[in-house]
């Protein structure tokens, strides 16, 4: 389902406004439950997470506490082995591929994949081990990654939408960003509270400074220099001819997932829905809760309508729509299983996958037949005599 251009794009839409049911969703039942409550939380274990996990033994018991235990080992996991896969690609492919070894094979690659991937969760668990040390909680440490991680995010988006963009601008804005947002993070730190601490540095107001620096400042940065000092001109349609495949391998890709019209038919569908959801959440939303001010009760509720349908919502997205799509995979699974079970004998009748042929940019046409050739050009089609088999081929 994935390497169909349209379920990729609707995917990822789907699968951003599900994930904002998590802080939505949860921050107004369970997070609201804990003060409505009086539960004696403090604002340590707040900060650590401990709010859901609280609030379900409260209301549900045991079985609460093993259904956010569940919920929590499905979102690491899930969140685990994408980190980790995104780490071991960026170096097998972007580095051990690109600059040690141009030549590595597929099973190569896979090694390497491999061994990022543990050498990564090791790293990954002792780094959590040392933050934990340091009295840094998960709330201080996840609005301090808005700080690490925002300069890159317009750069990344100007290299992915503008052809101005500039590579070596966007380098220089990323850690610029980054320079200007501990900057300001610290000194906003410092004027607030008089002092650096862990305490002052995690204030709201002072992770918001660091954030919107980190953001806007390597915007701001790229933009000056992709347009003043290093303007490009980058024609994307080149860019397929760049992507070199691991050993040609175009197995699982077929003619439409090659298609330009439906690549770009689903550029168009995501650019379209992405401005405009981008646009609802980070400004429609806020601007209409300001004149709100202190919410009324009749508000409230409709605020927890809004959370509990978008919650219900995200559930039976996630739940129902995977099958749906996959319902005639899933169909020949059960099939087969129910004709092995019944110990029914069925005729193959899926053909033997062909080998993979080198890759081709979207540019190149099919190459044409030699008689289809010979007819355009009204030359008449040489008939090839069988082979006259010898002795010993034909006995």
């Amino acid at each position: 389902i994935a390497a169909r251009p349209e379920s990729a794009a609707k995917g990822y839409l789907l699968g951003g406004i599900c994930w904002f049911a998590i802080p939505f969703s949860l921050a107004t039942s369970l997070g609201l439950a804990s003060t409505a409550l009086m539960l004696p939380i403090s604002s340590s274990e707040a900060g650590n997470g401990l709010v859901p996990p609280a609030v379900a033994d409260h209301l549900l018991g045991e079985a609460g506490s093993a259904l956010v235990l569940i919920m929590l080992f499905m979102a690491i996991v899930s969140t685990g082995s994408a980190e980790s896969i995104a780490v071991s690609s960026l170096v097998a492919y972007d580095i051990y591929r690109e600059y040690i070894n141009p030549e590595a094979t597929g099973a190569k690659i896979l090694w390497i994949s491999r061994v990022v991937i543990v050498m990564f969760g090791i790293f990954m668990g002792l780094f959590s081990i040392a933050l934990n040390a340091m009295g840094l909680n998960l709330g201080w440490v996840y609005l301090f990654m808005g700080v690490v991680i925002g300069s890159a995010v317009i750069p990344l988006w100007n290299m992915m939408t503008w052809s101005k963009a500039s590579g070596t601008g966007a380098v220089i804005a990323a850690w610029s960003g980054l320079v200007l947002a501990l900057i300001g993070w610290l000194v906003g730190a410092k004027i607030q509270g008089e002092s650096v601490t862990v305490a002052t540095l995690g204030t709201n107001e002072v992770m918001l400074s660091g954030n919107l620096i980190a953001i806007f400042s390597s915007g701001i940065i790229h933009y000056i220099y992709s347009k003043f000092i290093d303007p490009q001109d980058y024609d994307f349609s080149t860019l397929n001819e760049n992507i070199h495949l691991v050993e040609q391998d175009l197995s699982g890709l077929g003619d439409e997932q090659q298609d330009k019209k439906v690549l770009k038919r689903a550029k168009r569908w995501i650019i379209r829905r992405g401005y405009l959801l981008t646009f609802v959440l980070i400004i429609v939303w806020p601007i209409l809760s300001i004149p709100a001010g202190v919410f009324t009760k009749p508000y409230f509720a409709f605020w927890v309508l809004v959370s509990i349908a978008w919650g219900f919502g995200a559930a039976i997205t996630i739940s129902v729509l995977p099958l749906f799509e996959s319902q005639d995979e899933i169909g020949k699974v059960c099939s087969g299983m129910l004709n092995y079970i019944l110990c029914k004998k069925v005729e193959e009748t899926y053909a033997e996958e062909e080998p993979a042929a080198p890759a081709k940019t979207l540019e190149e046409e099919e190459p044409v037949p030699q008689a289809a050739k010979a007819l355009e050009e009204d030359e008449p089609v040489k008939e090839v005599e069988p082979a006259t088999p010898s002795g010993d081929e034909a006995a």
